[in-house]
């Protein structure tokens, strides 16, 4: 069963580690930690747990290999080209991987909040999908963007959740974006030699 039990304390309040945003930077990691050709069940429990969920969670393989595919799908959402490719993208998923929008307070163990999988206990991979499109559905719908894409590094492919304040973002992480810097600073200087 997967179900995140109320919390009291203001500095772990449920509905901030469940707000949309933070379940589309969910979707992110997930996605990342799945695309390695052989994701270790370990580091998939790994993201789940440092984005919500409550353990301890003992994946299997055969779950994972299923999250996979299904976050190759979600994996669409990013790589689309535009607003309009990716709610193309979103609208094919929720039509045909996902169920009826309903609330779920899982038995009273959660505040109410939407689900667009089959049931509670609906297996890891028809919640991520569905939860993943619930999540970047909103924040296209909010701020009629895409909500995410794909690391501009040639040799970083990580996704990232686009949406923010600040400027437009085309690089996952710090990391990358200083070794693209690097990289066209050095070439330049070669250029220039």
């Amino acid at each position: 069963m997967r179900y995140i039990a109320a919390v009291s304390s203001p500095a772990d309040d449920w509905s901030s580690r469940h707000s949309v945003p933070a379940m589309a930077r969910r979707t992110a990691a997930l996605l990342n930690v799945l695309s390695a050709d052989r994701p270790d069940p370990a580091a998939v429990a790994e993201a789940l747990l440092a984005h919500g969920e409550t353990g301890p969670l003992e994946l299997t393989s055969r779950e994972v290999e299923r999250m996979r595919a299904a976050a190759a799908l979600v994996r669409e959402v990013f790589t689309a080209d535009g607003v309009d490719g990716a709610a193309e993208v979103l609208n094919r998923l929720l039509h045909r991987h996902t169920g009826p929008l309903r609330l779920s307070s899982h038995g009273g163990g959660t505040p109410w909040h939407p689900h667009l999988d089959r049931d509670d206990d609906a297996p890891w991979d028809e919640w991520l999908l569905a939860s993943s499109c619930m999540a970047l559905t909103v924040l296209l719908w909010d701020r009629q963007v895409p909500p995410g894409r794909v690391c501009a590094s040639p040799s970083c492919h990580d996704v990232f959740i686009t949406q923010g304040s600040g400027p437009e973002r085309r690089y996952c992480s710090r990391r990358c974006a200083t070794r693209e810097r690097v990289a066209a600073h050095r070439r330049a200087a070669r250029a220039s030699d």
